[in-house]
């Protein structure tokens, strides 16, 4: 199996670790985050059984690590593709954006996040790749609020993170 090396920070400099020793260390990295929105709806994917941490959970459209210098606009395109099978879409960078979070099993996610959104129709033709994705759904911005204040296990903590924390930089100010 191949090592995945993605860019974390090292005593301040930016440098290629492999993935699981990243979050094994809570190590600060490079990440993306994708939300595919129709209206007041977002595209939310459950995660495969089969990943390495937070699996089976509901999570935003596509999270990644971005490859060593790969521009974020790049990645979130690629795994967009990968993921969900999704192509054709121009993706709209809102910001970035930093959590630190315990995922289960010892890691931590310490991200820094460049987020995008892209604006699509429910319409939009999907082919999750079922080693990414178990189960996808459109679901509005209140009724997200309304699950995640009910069940919030069931969601991923990024995704927890970013509807209590950023929701404006990433919907609006009006979100």
């Amino acid at each position: 199996m191949t090592k995945i090396m993605i860019p974390a920070w090292i005593d301040g400099t930016l440098t290629p670790v492999e993935k699981l020793d990243v979050h094994l260390r809570g190590l600060r990295h490079k990440a993306v985050s994708v939300f595919v929105m129709a209206g007041d709806a977002m595209l939310i994917q459950r995660r495969a059984l089969g990943k390495y941490h937070t699996p089976g959970l509901w999570a935003n459209t596509c999270c990644t690590h971005p490859e060593w210098e790969e521009p974020g606009t790049i990645c979130a395109l690629r795994r967009l593709g990968e993921e969900l099978g999704i192509s054709d879409v121009q993706v709209a960078h809102r910001g970035q954006v930093e959590y630190r979070a315990d995922v289960g099993g010892g890691l931590i996610e310490h991200e820094l996040v460049e987020v995008f959104v892209v604006n699509a129709s429910r319409a939009l033709p999907l082919s999750p790749n079922p080693d990414e994705v178990m189960d996808t759904r459109w679901i509005t911005l209140d009724d997200l609020r309304a699950e995640l204040a009910q069940t919030p296990e069931i969601f991923t903590p990024w995704l927890r993170i970013y509807m209590e924390q950023h929701s404006a930089l990433i919907f609006g100010s009006d979100a």
